[in-house]
């Protein structure tokens, strides 16, 4: 059997190409994570399927899916709301060794300057020194519930400063083609826009767009570069 990841070797890699918002702009139904979980590094993008673990005020659960990971694959952590740290520096370190592509925990991590060292990408709504317990024999790989949204083990997790995006790799498939085009376009235009020879609004349908607007007819405001 194939490792998880290498199911979807070829998506992922794709996505690795682009930026969150872009495959968001690509298809604004796909789930997006509740924006207080965010990058407790910078400069960071991930993707890869989910590990779904439920870790309530205990971080027994983590360390069983640590042991359990592929390479590529995501930890995805319920916490429950629980104001505890259910991760840090030792896990972060095992997960680089293990080749976890990250960590995205709906509560909160600890060890920021050991998550720096080990430099495992990690989401979290923030830092505790404070942990809890360590005895929940929780089972991994369930449904789960992150940030508001619905998590199915092996669904596919996408992840940037930004936030975290997490849906069916079907859905995910479908808008990419979309989202790659998105891209295109937004670099090109960047680099027209930082050489001074065109300005965002010649770049796009503004004008046309408000003039529509403004007359109570219909419009979508789209880009005119040819990417």
């Amino acid at each position: 059997m194939r490792e998880p990841a290498a199911a979807h070797a070829d998506l992922i890699g794709r996505l690795l190409g682009i930026d969150v918002s872009a495959l968001s702009d690509a298809d604004k139904s796909l789930p997006v994570v509740d924006p207080a979980v965010r990058a407790m590094l910078p400069d960071v993008r991930i993707a890869g399927p989910a590990l779904t673990v439920l870790a309530e005020a205990d971080h027994l659960p983590v360390f069983a899916a640590l042991d359990e990971a592929q390479p590529g694959e995501v930890l995805v952590v319920a916490s429950g709301g629980a104001g505890v740290a259910v991760s840090g520096e030792l896990f972060a370190t095992e997960a680089v060794r293990r080749g976890v592509a990250g960590l995205v925990v709906d509560g909160y991590v600890r060890d920021l300057q050991g998550l720096r060292r080990a430099g495992l990408p990690v989401f979290a709504r923030g830092t505790t020194p404070r942990s809890g317990s360590v005895r929940s024999r929780a089972a991994l790989r369930a449904p789960i519930v992150c940030g508001g949204v619905a998590v199915t083990p092996g669904d596919l997790v996408f992840a940037d400063d930004d936030g975290v995006l997490i849906a069916p790799a079907a859905q995910v498939a479908a808008a990419l083609e979309t989202a790659e085009a998105i891209a295109r376009a937004e670099r090109a235009m960047l680099e027209r826009v930082r050489a001074g020879t065109a300005s965002l609004h010649d770049l796009t349908t503004f004008r046309e767009h408000v003039a529509a607007l403004d007359a109570g007819r219909d419009s979508a405001l789209a880009f005119t570069v040819d990417a």
